[in-house]
């Protein structure tokens, strides 16, 4: 079997494996591959671009029309072409995401924790739940009904998220180290009650089983197909995506030992590195905009994972 059967082979039983939803998977490609040229996108384009995912013209309408009714896109008309861009909400949700998919392997822990305390009749039912999911999302485990916690928490996300849903003067934010006197085994014990770290083992360790073999598929081929490569960086952005936006991302001394999550990062950090640059000449090929061909990808873009390789930076540096 060639080099370019077996890699087809990989992203067809990936895509048997993941199943993934139409909605789920266009916001993992806006995310991901979009909006670092620009956040905006010819819908023509946009249906080719996800064809090989699976995903027809009928399904890819109906999904970016609920995406726009849930203020993820909006649409603007150029003569019978309708062009799709991200909302000033997306945007904010991308970037959230973003620090946490694609930023550095550990961060300095100081042994604080953030605190965020509900009183218990200053909100209505409703919003008490709405902010009870969103401080879930964001990585917050529950030590009680009224009060949430975490070791490292994203501070600027946090301060976005209660000024959104108006609550920066109703609920309390502290901030402190456990005392002296607290044993080790004390906030191990904490961090069980409040995070299922088993179940997000065990995802973590189906994500290196479903890519370790597309890692092994890909080592050593001189030449990468781009459309393969783009499909191959999608599924595994939306695959990590999907695990990583589940775990709160704790302090490396609040992890068991051999942390399957830390393998899961250095896998998708390489193999992104290794597909990356091949799939934007895939993404520059197919996608269009509304002042026409795809603008080139922004700095940040290149900082992902620790560093990517810019090939405008190379030509102008050896030109």
């Amino acid at each position: 079997m060639t080099k370019n059967r077996r890699i087809e082979d990989l992203i067809a039983a990936l895509l048997e494996s993941l199943a993934p939803r139409a909605k789920s998977l266009i916001v993992t490609i806006y995310g991901d591959a979009i909006l670092p040229h620009g956040g905006n996108a010819w819908l023509g384009s946009l249906i080719n671009l996800v064809e090989p995912f699976g995903l027809n013209e009928r399904i890819v309408r109906t999904t970016v029309f609920r995406l726009s009714k849930e203020e993820w896109l909006t649409s603007t008309q150029v003569g019978r072409r309708s062009y799709y861009s991200l909302t000033e909400t997306g945007r904010r949700r991308f970037e959230a995401a973003a620090r946490r998919i694609y930023g550095p392997l550990h961060r300095p822990w100081n042994g604080d924790w953030s605190l965020v305390l509900l009183p218990g009749t200053a909100l209505e039912a409703e919003k008490r739940e709405e902010l009870r999911h969103e401080l879930t999302w964001m990585g917050f485990g529950a030590v009680g009904p009224q009060a949430f916690a975490h070791p490292d928490p994203d501070g600027e996300a946090l301060r976005q998220l209660l000024q959104d849903l108006n609550l920066a003067d109703r609920v309390v934010v502290l901030r402190g180290a456990a005392d002296k006197m607290t044993p080790e085994g004390s906030l191990r014990g904490l961090v069980r009650s409040c995070w299922d770290l088993d179940q997000l083992a065990a995802d973590y360790n189906e994500f290196l089983d479903r890519f370790r073999p597309v890692w092994r598929a890909l080592e050593g081929v001189e030449s990468l197909d781009p459309a393969a490569c783009f499909a191959i960086r999608i599924l595994l952005i939306h695959d990590y995506r999907r695990i990583l936006l589940r775990d709160p991302m704790l302090p490396e001394q609040l992890l068991p030992p051999d942390w399957s999550g830390m393998a899961s990062r250095l896998l998708c950090r390489n193999l992104y590195r290794l597909t990356q640059e091949p799939a934007e000449r895939h993404l520059m090929t197919v996608l269009e905009t509304a002042e026409g061909p795809l603008p080139e990808a922004a700095p940040y873009f290149y900082a992902r994972f620790g560093g990517l390789a810019d090939p405008q930076q190379e030509e102008r540096a050896t030109g």
